[in-house]
């Protein structure tokens, strides 16, 4: 419900910006545009074609620039720097945390780093070259540096005093981190309990170590688990010695929640979750183009299948009015046991010590509903065609391919895994071909022997 209510929304503030624009007339646009939040701008922005998204972008507060570039796919932020100049680009990106100026990084000019790094003190610049360190995609990336700690020998007035000398607080902190002489992690102390206790109240009566600190090197993937897992706001990044490095904080979180939902989507299709929606012909055909041929030979394949029971297709016509409907439902059956593999194997769920029960599963069901529809497509071909041999091998033909296709949905993607190659990306692909191939091979096979013996 909430999702769909920020999709009507969205898309009523689309309206009424392209009604603006068309209309010629900035000010609404900027009054409209300046309410939203940086993340709601983003989102308008990847809506909008080339022409429109260049005029929105130059009617947004440039004090809002930096957190816009965070919150917008790669080829949208590319279009977008490419209309600024570096001073601009500087102003928009000096002042973000250091996760968020991380993410941007590498999408800027080397000239535009160099001087951000020159405007930042020596303690930011470290932990910025800290963090780029890291490999992407891993906690050491996502983590923020800036925490608050305090040492386990303190009491509460002592910490209190040091907060109101601090002056500010970062964002989303709902924790302090206790740490050792040697920085080591020791827990964490939640903000409301030194709200609540006594002054005098030491420091190490009141420290949950119950809660696990994230390995830097821990992938995305695996944070995110964690974060869902244990309804974490914020959680604490160590190296191998357990020295605190920073932190990594829900907002992250989602986004990386996000990211895969979009790239479980997309990757289905053989696309790119960071592809611009307007992006130039060229090179969306480019993309595009890759993964269409690689279709198309599975196709020639399938079609060569065909070929070898020519003669059988031409004695009975039926075969080729009733071919795709196996290969068809062989797809779809396929299809689902495929999205909950990959589904699967983002959360961790599946692995080499559940597979072969899930296949096993997934086997008994396809069987079940192989024999179900069989009949029922069995008892429709015999009264449409007057035939009941050909609903006989039509409804065997069909569960066998129910049968392939659950196990090609559970066998592909965690091949693929074990090879190195991402399974949201490439399984359907070669699902597809085996339900096509095998299904065909099976249908007009089956017709071959026993309708033509």
């Amino acid at each position: 419900m909430a999702e769909a209510v920020r999709h009507d929304k969205t898309a009523r503030q689309l309206r009424l910006l392209s009604n603006a624009l068309d209309s010629g007339r900035l000010g609404p646009v900027r009054r409209l545009v300046n309410t939203l939040s940086p993340a709601e701008i983003g989102n308008l922005l990847e809506s909008l074609p080339p022409a429109k998204r260049t005029v929105v972008w130059g009617l947004v507060d440039p004090e809002d620039d930096g957190e816009v570039l965070v919150h917008v796919g790669d080829e949208v932020r590319e279009s977008l720097l490419a209309e600024m100049d570096p001073d601009e680009i500087i102003a928009a990106v000096e002042d973000l945390d250091i996760d968020d100026l991380a993410d941007l990084a590498e999408d800027l000019p080397d000239t535009v780093i160099d001087e951000v790094l020159k405007s930042m003190d020596r303690e930011n610049r470290d932990r910025l070259e800290q963090v780029l360190s890291y490999p992407e995609d891993t906690a050491g990336r996502l983590m923020n540096p800036d925490v608050v700690t305090v040492r386990s020998d303190t009491t509460v007035d002592v910490v209190l005093r040091y907060l109101r000398l601090r002056g500010e607080l970062p964002e989303h902190t709902d924790h302090l981190y206790v740490v050792s002489r040697r920085h080591q992690y020791l827990g964490r102390i939640a903000l409301a309990s030194l709200l609540t206790c006594e002054p005098g109240e030491p420091i190490n009566k009141l420290i949950d170590d119950e809660q696990p600190a994230i390995d830097v090197e821990e992938s995305a993937n695996e944070v995110a688990r964690q974060f869902s897992d244990h309804d974490w706001l914020s959680a604490p990044v160590v190296d191998d010695n357990n020295v605190l490095l920073g932190r990594i904080t829900i907002d992250d979180v989602v986004d990386i929640i996000r990211e895969q939902a979009e790239h479980q989507a997309l990757g289905a299709a053989g696309l790119d979750e960071e592809e611009d929606m307007f992006s130039p012909i060229v090179r969306a055909m480019r993309r595009r183009m890759i993964w269409l041929a690689i279709n198309l030979g599975t196709a020639f394949l399938a079609a060569t299948v065909v070929g070898q029971f020519e003669d059988s297709i031409e004695k009975i016509v039926a075969l080729a009015v009733l071919m795709p409907i196996v290969a068809g439902m062989g797809g779809n059956a396929g299809t689902q046991v495929l999205a909950l593999m990959i589904r699967g194997l983002a959360l961790g769920q599946v692995g080499a010590s559940n597979a072969g029960v899930l296949l096993w599963k997934e086997i008994r069901l396809a069987a079940l509903n192989g024999i179900a529809l069989g009949s029922l497509l069995g008892v429709i071909v015999w009264f449409w065609f007057g035939d009941p041999m050909l609903s006989v091998v039509i409804a065997t033909a069909l569960t066998l391919n129910l049968l392939f296709a659950a196990t090609s949905g559970v066998l592909v993607p965690l091949t693929l895994k074990r090879l190195g190659f991402d399974p949201a990306l490439a399984s359907g692909i070669f699902l597809t071909t085996v339900t096509d191939v095998l299904g065909f091979f099976t249908f007009l096979g089956l017709a071959t022997l026993v309708l033509l013996k």
